[in-house]
């Protein structure tokens, strides 16, 4: 029973730091936005999120922050750089709270310390013909994705996609859980393209390729037109 008090107590302690960390960072935003602190917020809240600033560990730096769904915003409200494979392999959600090692030849090594609670959910993998960006359909929301994310299940245009997003509030961005890969239907020839088909016959294309059919079979063209079938 002890062990499990002390397990409930830990928890909670952990939502309460993140918790603060989130406030601290709301706090920053709003006063680069509006020049003033947020009403309402205890000085003891303020002090616990502050607590959290930049500190040294030997000739180490230690940052703590939130991840936004493509880097990290510090404690001390600078952009911290998080590339681009660990976030995706990571599976980092908007929200997670992270600590960075600062080592003295300027490496950064990342940890994610709290995990904000996440939703899973399915949609449509869309990318934009115009930026190549990929975003997933959910419903009628539109969540951005981090391209190595994409490029690692090797996303296409319409796959069925699966993302985690945080379960409670709104997010611009989700991680990829996985992907589900169209399957092409055989059989259909897009316009001017040649087509492997069984027993060695031919077909003449639009463009004057030729295609495989089976003796005696018509081949239908994308655009409409006929094929002539010629004997092997």
């Amino acid at each position: 029973m002890t062990t499990d008090i002390e397990h409930s107590l830990q928890q909670m302690r952990q939502a309460l730091d993140n918790a603060a960390t989130q406030l601290h960072f709301a706090q920053q935003i709003m006063q680069s936005l509006t020049g003033s602190d947020m009403a309402g917020v205890s000085t003891a809240t303020i002090a616990t999120a502050s607590a959290i600033a930049p500190t040294y560990q030997g000739n180490q730096q230690i940052v703590e922050g939130v991840f936004n769904g493509q880097n990290m915003v510090g404690a001390d409200g600078k952009i911290y750089t998080i590339p681009a494979n660990y976030a995706s392999k990571s599976k980092l959600v908007e929200g997670d709270i992270l600590k960075l090692t600062i080592r003295p030849d300027g490496s950064f090594i990342y940890k994610q310390i709290g995990p904000v609670e996440r939703k899973r959910s399915v949609g449509t993998l869309v990318c934009d013909n115009h930026t190549g960006e990929y975003s997933a359909l959910v419903g009628d929301r539109s969540y951005k994705l981090i391209l190595a994310a994409v490029t690692y299940y090797k996303g296409q245009s319409g796959d069925e996609i699966i993302v985690l997003t945080p379960a409670d509030g709104e997010s611009m961005f989700a991680a990829v859980e996985n992907l589900i890969h169209q399957v092409e239907t055989p059989g259909l020839l897009p316009d001017g393209s040649a087509a492997e088909l069984p027993n060695g016959d031919t077909a003449e294309l639009s463009n004057g390729e030729t295609a495989e059919l089976p003796a005696g079979a018509a081949a239908e063209l994308a655009d409409g037109s006929a094929a002539e079938i010629h004997s092997a």
